[in-house]
């Protein structure tokens, strides 16, 4: 067996799972649904670089070979602003039409780019009757936007949101709000409520986080003008009031107390809410009790397998968190190394900064455990996730260090369709027709 990484030094138990209660008694009213479409135009299918993302998200300890392959990495030409409009145009258009026929139906869908190597989902989402591309992000829990009150440095490129030309604003006096990172990047400034709009599901005073400050990591990417949260309302920064996520407030007016995330590797896929749609999946749907002690969609994961294997014991404190907004698997290093174990050409890769694997290798495919009733399988292909150099590829698991938690992120969900049921904290989870 190969030794791919430091032992990790486990820490306490975290809370038990909170045991699913009954869904609410609510009104009825809707279906709604968020496409996604491809976007083949950008750059950005960077193995080493959407690890320190994740890491960086998480608080996690960044290995120094991490940044320093990073910093020897050549930067790749970016999507000019004028390619990118021309296709977050297009997506707006046929959103817009789609939006309209639903409507007539009691749904609503809308167009989103997926940024190439499927690295992030980016969807169109209307504010105060203004359209910007945000990422919905089930690890996070604030809606917030690039706007006109950024410096030019912080902003060109960006759609931004302009509190001016919104009739519906209303500012809220004293909020503000900071998300910040372990290695200090971040973004902060000041909020107001809002009609939002996401493919027919609407809120007529949503909190709007109003960028003032935003640091590089977030300003390199123009084609992302912020985030949908969508974890739970206790993790929301606004202060002095906490304020609500999009998803509860929209919850009572949708027709089941659901939004389902429907990722698909290079294609088309779609973030429902209000509706499990049985056509996306295959079997009966497991549902898994969700941990909301610490905000996030959370739930015990102490088991993994490899391809066809026996089940073999992880941390027995395992957790993880199904977070759409991480693009790679952040696993447990017991996993990690029992996985990369059966693969010959993997290698614990200074210069990569991270676990890498032949391009050419077919991987076997992982089974997660999922709340100690349901094995995931996350298929080997998307393991194999993006080139470093000639041959060599990043691996799409990697290790999350003495970390207590395990991110399962957009691999995860390729292979995955998932339910996040707010009305009794349970996940349902099946594989993907």
């Amino acid at each position: 067996m190969h030794s791919f990484l430091r032992a990790a030094l486990f820490l306490g138990l975290l809370a038990a799972l909170v045991a699913a209660a009954p869904s609410p008694n609510i009104q009825k009213r809707g279906i709604y649904s968020v496409e996604r479409v491809r976007n083949t135009n950008f750059q950005g299918h960077n193995g080493p670089r959407q690890y320190l993302k994740s890491l960086r998200k998480y608080r996690m300890n960044i290995p120094p070979e991490l940044m320093d392959a990073i910093k020897n990495q050549s930067v790749a030409a970016p999507v000019t602003a004028a390619n990118f409009a021309k296709l977050a145009a297009a997506n707006v258009t046929s959103a817009a039409a789609n939006t309209t026929t639903a409507a007539a139906a009691g749904t609503g869908v809308v167009a989103a780019t997926p940024e190439s190597g499927d690295i992030e989902y980016l969807a169109p989402v209307n504010i105060g009757g203004q359209t910007l591309n945000l990422d919905f992000d089930s690890g996070s829990s604030d809606l917030w936007v690039f706007d006109t009150q950024l410096a030019a440095a912080s902003s060109t490129g960006h759609t931004l949101y302009d509190p001016t030309k919104s009739t519906t604003l209303k500012m809220i006096n004293g909020a503000t709000w900071n998300i910040g990172y372990g290695d200090g990047s971040g973004a902060a400034g000041n909020v107001g409520t809002d009609t939002v709009n996401i493919g027919g599901a609407t809120v007529t005073a949503q909190a709007i986080e109003m960028a003032t400050a935003v640091s590089q990591s977030f300003v390199a990417d123009t084609n992302n003008n912020g985030l949908v949260g969508l974890a739970y309302s206790k993790l929301n920064t606004v202060k002095p009031q906490q304020q609500k996520t999009f998803f509860d407030n929209v919850m009572p007016s949708l027709a089941m107390p659901v939004f389902t995330a429907d990722l698909r590797k290079a294609s088309v896929g779609a973030y429902t809410f209000g509706a499990i749609d049985a056509t996306k999946f295959n079997g009966t749907m497991a549902w898994i009790p969700v941990n909301t002690t610490q905000g996030f969609w959370q739930f015990s994961s102490t088991k993994f397998a490899v391809g066809t294997g026996a089940a073999q014991a992880g941390n027995p404190t395992g957790q993880a968190i199904a977070d759409t907004g991480t693009t790679l698997i952040i696993a447990d290093p017991t996993v990690v190394n029992g996985y990369y174990s059966q693969i010959p050409s993997a290698q614990n890769n200074a210069q990569a900064g991270g676990i890498t694997v032949d391009c050419d290798a077919t991987l076997p495919d992982l089974m997660l455990d999922v709340g100690g009733n349901y094995m995931a399988r996350v298929k080997g292909s998307d393991i194999n996730y993006a080139q470093v150099t000639g041959n060599t590829c990043f691996g799409g698991v990697q290790s999350g260090g003495v970390s207590n938690l395990a991110i399962y992120g957009d691999i995860f969900f390729k292979s995955q369709f998932v339910a996040f049921n707010g009305g009794n904290n349970s996940l349902g989870m099946a594989e993907h027709q």
